[in-house]
């Protein structure tokens, strides 16, 4: 979890990083930007209220650490917090360097100094990273006396384009913690990412880091794709077969604390040949993600219930009929007549 209750905003600096491709400026500052203890609340909240608590990051490069850029300009940052403009500066350069895509946005870009953020019960000291690419319109009401009309108050309207505080465009959170393996970070990009992976491939060069949540995410994905795509191609198997397959599944990790592979596959899928099927499945799908699934590990409630929904157990008949299956499969019977295939429920009362 992150806790920012305590945390204080020491430094910031403020940048425009433009579009190369429209010809847009990069614009660097020379100072930090002073502001009120008012403004600093604000702009803390602003900042920081929309990141995940659960899913962290991590710096990386395919060969070795060190050629990270944002990584090396962040360790001299937590280093040094005093020198933050130029770390800035250099920060901002890199990100015009990136900005090439024509549907990439330009927007104000601010390095933050951070002291007191509690993650995982740990007190730790971050750097921030946002950029903030969307404008709204605003509308100002004011009032001026006027004499012409015998001194009465008048209204007057007007228009102003400025930053919607309630969410910040892109954001990075990097934690003065495991910088041996690329420090600990949370990521926040609320645009789509076909449009934007320039913040977290080429910018950031990031990845989400292997953990519990990480784990449980993903082993539940890859059992999901066997379920529904390489089961039926080996075995002869029906929907509602599938459907159980996943109801069991789901049940596991929701009962579970712990997660062990073998445990698992004999609880769930329990035929020998399946469950070949399924490790070679999984070998493969390793190898194609280029990383190794961990056969043991704490199941995280918070991954589990994130991704349930691609656990959905729902049978689809031609464009009239969906059926949820949640629950026993000796329940629902399939078969075929004069009028067609057909599914048979049983159930106690109707609700």
């Amino acid at each position: 979890m992150i806790f920012t209750e305590e945390t204080t905003l020491e430094h910031l600096c403020i940048n425009y990083v433009g579009n190369q491709t429209h010809q847009e400026a990069l614009v660097t500052t020379e100072t930090e930007v002073f502001i009120t203890d008012e403004m600093k609340a604000l702009l803390k909240d602003y900042f920081l209220k929309n990141f995940k608590p659960e899913i962290f990051f991590e710096f990386f490069h395919s060969s070795n650490i060190e050629n990270n850029e944002v990584f090396t300009y962040i360790s001299e940052i937590f280093e040094q917090p005093e020198l933050l403009e130029n770390q800035s500066k250099k920060l901002a350069k890199l990100l015009y360097e990136h900005s090439t895509n024509p549907r990439t946005k330009g927007g104000e870009f601010y390095v933050c100094f951070f002291k007191d953020c509690i993650v995982k019960g740990e007190r730790y000291d971050a750097v921030g990273l946002f950029k903030s690419e969307n404008k709204d319109t605003f509308l100002k009401v004011s009032t001026k006396h006027d004499v012409t009309l015998s001194g009465v108050e008048v209204f007057e309207l007007e228009t102003l384009q400025g930053i919607n505080l309630n969410k910040v465009d892109k954001g990075c959170l990097i934690y003065n913690t495991n910088k041996e393996q690329g420090y600990l970070m949370s990521i926040i990009d609320g645009t789509s990412r076909a449009e934007t992976s320039y913040w977290m491939d080429d910018f950031l060069q990031v990845r989400q880091r292997q953990d519990e949540y990480f784990e449980t995410q993903e082993t539940l994905t890859l059992y999901k794709e066997y379920i529904t795509k390489q089961l039926p191609q080996e075995f002869e198997i029906t929907k509602a077969d599938q459907a159980d397959f996943l109801n069991k599944s789901l049940s596991f990790f929701k009962e579970k604390e712990e997660f062990k592979m073998e445990e698992f596959t004999g609880e769930v899928l329990k035929d020998q040949e399946v469950i070949q099927s399924f490790n070679a499945f999984k070998t493969q799908y390793e190898d194609e993600r280029d990383y190794a699934l961990s056969d043991e590990f704490a199941i995280n409630d918070a991954a589990v219930k994130k991704n349930a929904r691609i656990l959905k157990s729902v049978i689809k008949l031609d464009k009239n009929f969906h059926i949820y299956i949640h629950g026993d499969r000796k329940l629902i019977q399939q078969g075929q007549d004069e009028n067609g295939k057909y599914y048979m429920l049983y159930f106690e009362e109707e609700n």
